[in-house]
């Protein structure tokens, strides 16, 4: 039995990431804004409403550690948000928002989880094919892709910061899933894979993938998107 912290877990993967752990007798802390019914009542579920954007809000997640947990063998960074607008009309307030979200909440959750971490703890953040060096971009996703961009330097440099302590940070670069996310950055478009297929596989490499990878980054994506 492993302590996980998930966010993003009010839909799609990570909603589904949550209950395969649960299910699978872990203990799981879910961190979203709107609160499935499914995981407020699932006994090895913890859900906490928070907008991962307001940095204050996150020390509910130090509140729940330092008095309930003690310790957290992962963490999986799955929130995410998206705009999907013409560069130009892109404003600094655009781009804050993503990247408060996409950026700022990664780094402070894990600044926040760090002392709960120990020897063969495994940070996953969950990153885009879109935010990867040479991959294929796509119009009016700056600030998205930008911003996914930027986690998977944080998590290279944090895997080389870390690595005394036996913590393993790595990213998985996901192509296109069938989520309500991807419906609205490509309306129209059917994804391969379902949320709840790709939970499996970010299930078994949270579990296992620090036994092999460290400050790696994973392109996860059989299409373009």
């Amino acid at each position: 039995m492993k302590n996980i912290i998930i966010t993003g877990t009010s839909r799609g993967i990570g909603y589904e990431l949550a209950l395969q752990f649960a299910n699978s007798g872990n203990k799981v802390l879910a961190l979203s804004r709107k609160i499935p019914q499914a995981l407020l009542e699932h006994e090895n579920v913890t859900c906490l409403s928070v907008d991962l954007s307001n940095e204050s809000e996150l020390y509910k997640v130090q509140d729940f550690l330092s008095s309930t947990w003690k310790t957290v063998d992962a963490l999986v960074h799955n929130a995410g948000t998206l705009l999907l607008k013409p560069f130009a009309e892109t404003t600094q307030t655009d781009f804050e928002n993503i990247y408060k979200v996409n950026v700022f909440a990664v780094a402070n959750l894990t600044r926040i989880c760090l002392p709960y971490l120990q020897k063969g703890s495994h940070v996953v953040t969950i990153s885009s094919i879109g935010g990867v060096r040479g991959s294929l971009k796509f119009a009016g996703l700056a600030a998205y892709s930008s911003s996914k961009g930027a986690v998977i330097t944080l998590t290279e440099l944090l895997a080389e910061e870390y690595k005394e302590n036996g913590i393993s940070f790595n990213v998985l670069a996901l192509g296109s899933v069938q989520t309500e996310m991807l419906e609205e950055a490509f309306p129209g478009y059917q994804a391969p894979i379902s949320a709840e297929g790709m939970a499996d596989y970010i299930y078994d490499f949270t579990l296992n993938g620090n036994k092999y990878f460290n400050g790696k980054v994973l392109e996860v994506s059989s299409t373009n998107p």
